[in-house]
């Protein structure tokens, strides 16, 4: 913990608020990181879409919509994570250390969400944002035009032919609790079905997206 303190630049006052953040689910449900994770979600959320109004002031909700989800998807936050390198403070149970849990990027990803959750509850909001804002304004800026994301192209194909928004349906979620499996599947009207797999809902639904897309345009 030592370490990472000194990577992000701040000292914990309550160091159990930090060891809980760096605490896998493997380890006990009950006493893990999942409850910061949850309010680190929110608090990044809020932070990075203050960051993008300030620094585009002429895009439009959908432009900016579009940028955000970019820097708070799965793929950001781990390379993030990694950045500070926070897998090497992890405490995981032993099958997930069998596992390799330390390089895992749903870990990582999730870590650094209670790692932000862990901030706000140690020192407050000018805490979080002061980890916050150089790293994702940073991020930001190198984005030139604004990203359009999977889900957000497909329901954009599907407008523009007046059909329905895509629906999405969870067909399967296996695994234990920490390390779920989840498989979705997307449809849109008068379309065959595919279904994709990833560690969260989010991940899958957006890579079932990508598959109909890719399967769409190559039928056009």
């Amino acid at each position: 913990m030592k370490t990472l303190q000194e990577s992000i630049g701040y000292q914990f006052r309550n160091e159990s608020l930090l060891a809980l953040a760096l605490t896998h689910p493997s380890v006990n449900t009950q006493t893990s990181n999942q409850r910061l994770e949850f309010l680190g979600d929110a608090i990044l959320g809020a932070v990075v879409a203050k960051i993008l109004y300030d620094l585009f002031p002429d895009e439009q909700e959908g432009e900016l919509a579009r940028r955000h989800a970019a820097l708070v998807r799965g793929e950001t936050l781990t390379q993030i994570a990694r950045d500070i390198d926070i897998g090497e403070a992890l405490t995981f149970g032993l099958s997930e250390v069998q596992a390799g849990g330390k390089n895992t990027a749903s870990n990582l990803e999730d870590a650094l969400e209670a790692l932000i959750g862990a901030l706000y509850l140690d020192g407050g909001m000018e805490v979080a944002e002061r980890f916050i804002h150089p790293r994702w304004s940073d991020l930001a800026k190198r984005v030139q035009i604004a990203p359009k994301d999977a889900k957000t192209a497909l329901q954009e194909w599907a407008q523009a032919r007046s059909l329905p928004v895509p629906r999405y349906r969870t067909v399967e979620s296996v695994g234990p609790s920490h390390a779920p499996l989840f498989t979705i599947e997307v449809t849109i009207q008068g379309y065959p079905s595919v279904q994709a797999q990833g560690n969260t809902k989010r991940i899958a639904e957006q890579a079932a997206a990508s598959l109909l897309l890719k399967e769409l345009n190559h039928d056009t």
